[in-house]
């Protein structure tokens, strides 16, 4: 078991280094142990655990951006530790010149972000109410806000397949909130493409994809630019549904998303 926990944390730190990334933390930690365990819980009691990352040597006095990933459907539970498996997602808030919280809740099991179907080739309606552990999501959002100094131009979203379906619906139940999100193997509502074409939009997908059909993100897409938006896409040709690790590697990705700013609808 100890040899297995130094191998995983041995891969955590590779990955580091194959992104160019400087780790804060001795060659060999897994880089996942940087982020603190929490639990948010409302009012009424209901909770759901979280990973927070705080940028090394935070200093209230300035703003920092805020990314939040949503996880997919194998990474469900409630150990707070499974959500943070596909670790590349790290690359996007570890940049020492460019110091990011990032917030990893875990949607428990028999749950979904948004409770729609994953695999209908036809665009789903957006349910009324957001499911709870969206809407705990997006509780947790607020109280960050409160507790930290996170610039508000500069909030972002991302995820991984039913995490993809995530990041539209948090993008559509808070189209002033983000400035951007980055949609991996998911699928949207396009008839609210208008209500969020203002936001800078990354989609990814991979042509051959068995779990997610690749017509969501395309749809999506072109949804987006009927209603004025200008989102990138990237399919990959003739790979499947795991595209999120590749899809976390690209080169530009990173400055990208945190040159984007919250614009007006």
């Amino acid at each position: 078991m100890r040899a297995t926990c130094k191998l995983l944390a041995g891969l955590a730190a590779l990955i580091l280094v194959a992104f160019g990334m400087k780790s804060p933390v001795a060659d060999g930690a897994d880089p996942r142990d940087q982020l603190q365990k929490r639990v948010y819980r409302d009012a009424g009691g209901e909770s759901i655990p979280y990973r927070l990352l705080v940028p090394a040597n935070y200093d209230p006095q300035k703003k920092y951006p805020l990314i939040l990933f949503l996880h997919g459907a194998g990474e469900r539970g409630d150990n707070n530790e499974a959500q943070l498996v596909h670790a590349q997602v790290l690359r996007l808030a570890t940049d020492e010149a460019r110091p990011a919280f990032l917030v990893a809740p875990q949607c428990p099991r028999g749950s979904k972000w948004v409770e729609v179907s994953w695999n209908f080739k036809t665009p789903h309606g957006t349910p009324k109410e957001p499911s709870t552990p969206m809407r705990l999501t997006l509780e947790l959002l607020d109280a960050l806000d409160k507790e930290f100094s996170i610039d508000p131009d500069r909030r972002y979203v991302t995820g991984l397949s039913m995490g993809g379906f995530g990041t539209f619906d948090a993008l559509v139940r808070r189209p002033d909130y983000f400035a951007a999100g980055i949609p991996i193997c998911g699928g949207a509502d396009d008839s609210r493409a208008k209500d969020i074409a203002h936001i800078a939009c990354w989609v990814f997908h991979g042509s051959a994809d068995g779990a997610v059909p690749v017509v969501r993100s395309r749809t999506a897409v072109e949804a987006l630019k009927k209603a004025g938006g200008k989102p990138k896409y990237t399919e990959y040709e003739g790979l499947g549904h795991f595209v999120w690790g590749k899809a976390y590697e690209e080169p530009e990705l990173l400055d990208w998303l945190l040159g984007q700013r919250r614009r007006s609808p």
